[in-house]
């Protein structure tokens, strides 16, 4: 027998296959993190990509503007905020410094995950504001590539200097994170998220894992960074510990694309295709709804044979993630409906977490997919036309029944969000 560990919640779940049925093993192997990346960032931070330093950025500049990831976000910010505050002042101690969290459309964070995510100190010593993408009064930009209005927090307005930290991980429809999407979808209005996630831009065969040329969600992501005037980043590569491995500083553009460059080599991997694809969404804090779990999905999907089963692994511990999106499939017929029905919605009547349910749903018409989750989340997983087990190895025997003749063994991609996987 082969047994694995697949991720799920701060632990795991295990998994258990004959050596014979197994066809391959999907999974990067990125350097252990040496340390906790402090290191790193300090390197990075004194040798930027494509620009000066932080600190001579901030010496003109009185009003800074500091973008952060929310708590659905790995980014170890407690890490990565305190050297980049130390930078602007060390270029002006007198600078008035503002930290919004960038939520895009998600719910805000609240006070006791704030404090989780970046230390009580850090909270009680500076200011934290979090972004409400539905708040009236968003500042207008312009217009993006695809045609979309772009409206952003504020506080852009307010900022002589906009800076902002993330990290670095494939993307299911914008190639990679990091960068450019701490303005859009981190900082912008609900109206501009929404038409830059709509069913033309997301249903391109370009807007996929790992892809950035030609990708029209990333272009306009691009854009409107440039339009924002996002300055410097600090963007990080974790390990499946979630710990630091490698940190890019510098340059919006410059830096992000040299992160993605190393991410690429990272976290590239052959494709193994089965009848039954084994995943995760990486464990906590990115499986805690069901949402979420459609990334780690759509690695699956690049493997499993059509007509296969696709076994998710994610406690979901917060649920659906997003009430609209789990009716798309209480309240249609099957994944194909769902499909239709979004494909006729155009750019400026999208409606939230459309998109999601687009992918899903396109996933779900190429395989059956099963989520092994927390039990109070069973009678809400089955609206939605996906199977609900427990634990992996009993959805694992539901698969091959149901497979019958058709089952020709098993793929497992034990962290199906820190893959890009490559065809054969």
């Amino acid at each position: 027998m082969k047994t694995f560990a697949i991720p799920y919640a701060a632990a795991s779940l295990p998994f258990s296959c004959e050596e014979s049925e197994l066809r391959g093993v999907v999974r990067c192997d990125p350097p252990q993190a040496d340390g906790d990346g402090r290191s790193l960032v300090a390197q990075a931070l004194a040798n930027p990509v494509g620009c000066e330093r932080l600190r001579e950025l901030a010496r003109g500049a009185q009003r800074v503007l500091v973008i952060t990831s929310d708590h659905t976000r790995p980014v170890p910010s407690h890490i990565t905020l305190p050297p980049m505050l130390d930078e602007i002042r060390a270029g002006n101690p007198a600078a008035e410094i503002k930290i919004l969290v960038a939520t895009g459309v998600h719910r805000g964070t609240t006070r006791r995950e704030l404090t989780e995510k970046f230390t009580q100190e850090l909270v009680d010593r500076e200011e934290f504001l979090v972004h409400d993408a539905a708040a009236p009064g968003m500042l207008p930009l312009g217009t993006l590539p695809s045609g979309c209005k772009l409206s952003v927090n504020p506080l852009v307005g307010w900022a002589d200097l906009i800076v902002a930290d993330g990290f670095i991980e494939p993307h299911f429809f914008a190639g990679f994170s990091g960068g450019r999407k701490s303005i859009l979808p981190g900082i912008a209005s609900a109206k501009s998220v929404m038409t830059n996630h709509c069913s033309a831009l997301i249903g391109s065969a370009r807007a996929r894992t790992g892809i950035l040329e030609g990708n029209p969600i990333h272009e306009d992501m691009c854009a409107a960074a440039r339009l924002a005037g996002l300055r410097f980043v600090v963007n990080v590569l974790l390990d499946d510990d979630k710990h630091i491995v490698a940190a890019f500083a510098g340059d919006a553009a410059a830096a992000h694309e040299a992160g993605c460059r190393r991410a690429r080599e990272l976290y590239s991997c052959r494709a193994a295709c089965a009848s039954v694809v084994v995943t995760s969404n990486g464990g906590y804090p990115l499986d805690q709804n069901v949402y979420q779990t459609v990334k780690s999905m759509t690695a699956a999907e690049s493997c499993v044979n059509e007509g296969g089963v696709i076994l998710c692994a994610a406690a979901c511990e917060d649920g659906s993630g997003g009430e609209e999106f789990v009716r798309w499939f209480s309240q249609s017929n099957g994944p194909r409906d769902v499909l239709d029905k979004i494909e006729r919605i155009g750019a400026d009547d999208t409606i939230a977490d459309q998109w999601q349910a687009q992918i899903l749903a396109r996933v779900m018409t190429r395989a059956s997919v099963a989520l092994i989750c927390e039990p109070k989340n069973r009678e809400m997983v089955e609206s939605m036309g996906l199977k609900w087990f427990a634990d992996l190895d009993s959805a694992f025997a539901w698969a091959k029944n149901s497979l019958g003749e058709r089952y020709d063994g098993v793929t497992v991609i034990p962290n199906g969000i820190s893959v890009i996987v490559e065809e054969q």
